[in-house]
């Protein structure tokens, strides 16, 4: 079965990683959200990109889920001396990925092609696209103003209440290269479960899809997110946050949904068909345990 999953996020990254387990590479391309990729440092980082790639590579920090495992913190410890910024924590390792992004992407690159070459150095087969080669960054709207993504959501610790989200640079964005291809090609289309408004909104808007079978992975488990802020954002925007509320979000698009146990109650409430399962993914297991319930509820739609 061919499968294209767009990810962002840690929730995003487990699940795309339980795929690639199960999916031999032809049969897998992942397409990361880059709307939370920001310019700090003069270096050019991309958060999503790299916690999707790490995760895959086995390179992840296994308590937080992002940056690297074994990391150090030397250059941000004397960063931090100097009077340099430090409330974006790049380890030793993690800063060697985006000086050579930053080197090359001044050299004229494309983004896509850059990622490529990172995961055959990781050791990565599966196809990992950004959503674009073009800039585009998430701005949120706040009670505080307007901030970037990554001041809102790192800096601020998403304290500011949230009034509405906007994608600078979206209308030109082009879909980067490969990225049309393994769309159309897919026989199923997986969206993780990855924060609805500031991780998969950004790659939909980039990348119309086409209708075929499109199935999502609600990051809401019992009301609550096991990781960021899609449920502090629904509440603030006025909406109960639910799986049900996510299944909304995504309701024109859908071929089926799938929820966790705990919320089969809602299932019934649901205008597509559903899966109920155990969604959590505590480990490697749970990773490749959950992707093949998903697999098999696509092939029985």
């Amino acid at each position: 079965m061919k499968i294209t999953a767009l990810a962002g996020g840690v929730g995003g990254a487990k699940l795309a990683h339980g795929l690639a387990q199960i999916l031999p590479p032809e049969d897998l391309t992942i397409i990361v959200n880059t709307g939370d990729d920001f310019e700090h440092l003069g270096l050019s980082i991309c958060p999503d990109l790299d916690t999707v790639c790490y995760t895959l590579a086995g390179l992840a920090n296994p308590e937080t889920g992002w940056g690297r495992v074994n990391e150090t913190w030397n250059t941000i410890t004397n960063v931090e001396k100097l009077g340099g910024p430090n409330w974006f924590r790049l380890g030793d390792q993690d800063i060697a990925t985006h000086l050579e992004r930053t080197r090359r992407l001044k050299g004229g690159e494309p983004l896509s092609q850059i990622t490529r070459d990172f995961c055959k150095a990781w050791g990565i087969s599966h196809t990992i696209l950004p959503m674009t080669d073009s800039p585009v960054r998430t701005i949120v709207d706040s009670d505080e103003g307007e901030l970037a993504f990554q001041e809102y959501f790192v800096h601020r610790q998403c304290g500011p209440k949230v009034k509405g989200f906007r994608f600078d640079g979206v209308d030109v964005a082009e879909p980067a290269f490969g990225v049309r291809e393994a769309v159309e090609s897919a026989e199923a289309i997986v969206i993780c479960p990855s924060n609805p408004w500031v991780s998969v909104d950004p790659i939909l808007r980039v990348i119309p899809l086409p209708k075929k079978k499109i199935v999502a992975v609600s990051p809401i488990i019992g009301g609550k997110t096991v990781k960021g802020p899609a449920a502090k954002m629904y509440a603030e925007l006025g909406i109960e946050p639910s799986a049900l509320a996510v299944a909304e979000h995504y309701r024109d698009l859908l071929s089926g949904f799938v929820l966790d146990n705990v919320d089969a109650h809602l299932s019934d409430k649901i205008r597509t068909r559903t899966l109920v399962t155990d969604t959590l993914m505590n480990s490697l297991t749970d990773r490749a345990r959950l992707a093949m319930d998903v697999l098999n509820f696509i092939g029985s739609l």
